[in-house]
């Protein structure tokens, strides 16, 4: 199996009437987080993941994106990874076999790390979950398509699925974009203010308090009197205030969970 994966990363940058992809055949850096994706649509990535701060940081070695196309290990001329599912049904399983050939090659050439595969029916997608998979290595991730993936895949190589939402999408790609995404941007170096997470929804259990900037005044609104006040003590007070009254309105279950861990 000949299988060349597509590699994201530190790059020069110069100027060009073209745009350049942040993507380079490059031996890999000792050390960083690294993400390897295997799909039948390798070339959606680095999508998202190659802009702003999260895209500058890919660009300078703070962590590495590899992708791998999943059709070079498919079977026959056309090189099918999939097949009707067994008992019966509508749509098509991705075949285990494929994608267990897939996954051993792609483990062999890495350190060990999680095996995710994006699915509906996983445990949702947590800022506690990111701030772990942000400790590295970094993951294997699977972008499953069609009916999904054979079971017996899963329990083999005891992966992990992990649903973004309560919906179901077309493939596993964009999920992967998101959960990557949630979880570089925890690496150090990565936003540049590491403080800035800190008071971010989620970081405490709470959704976070509304923000505001100039002008002072728009449309009429002014921002609180409180913020501009100087008056830090009260500022921190007003935004947890803020914070625990927007989290019992719209999340009433993150609020149970709060009250019950104080």
């Amino acid at each position: 199996m000949t299988d060349t994966p597509k590699s994201f990363g530190r790059k020069a940058i110069r100027p060009t009437l073209k745009p350049r992809e942040l993507m380079t055949n490059k031996p890999d850096l000792a050390g960083v987080w690294r993400a390897d994706i295997i799909s039948l649509f390798p070339d959606v990535f680095p999508g998202v993941l190659g802009a702003s701060l999260v895209g500058k940081a890919l660009q300078d070695g703070l962590w590495q994106l590899h992708t791998h196309d999943l059709r070079p290990f498919g079977e026959g001329k056309h090189r099918k990874v999939d097949d009707t599912p067994a008992g019966g049904g509508a749509g098509l399983v991705m075949r285990a076999d494929i994608l267990g050939n897939a996954i051993r090659h792609v483990a062999a050439r890495r350190d060990p790390g999680p095996i995710i595969y994006m699915s509906p029916r996983g445990r949702p997608l947590t800022q506690a979950r990111a701030k772990t998979l942000a400790q590295g290595p970094g993951p294997i991730v699977l972008c499953g398509r069609f009916e999904g993936v054979d079971q017996r895949v899963l329990d083999h190589f005891g992966i992990e699925e992990i649903s973004i939402g309560d919906y179901v999408l077309t493939g596993g790609e964009l999920a992967a974009q998101v959960m990557i995404d949630a979880t570089v941007r925890l690496i150090p170096g990565v936003l540049g203010n590491e403080a800035s997470t800190e008071d971010e929804s989620f970081s405490n259990g709470l959704l976070e308090h509304p923000q505001y900037t100039r002008p002072a005044v728009w449309e009429g609104r002014e921002i609180p009197s409180v913020l501009t006040s100087g008056d830090h003590g009260k500022v921190e007070t007003w935004r947890k205030e803020q914070s625990e009254a927007l989290t019992r309105e719209r999340r009433p279950d993150l609020w149970e969970k709060h009250i019950n861990q104080e």
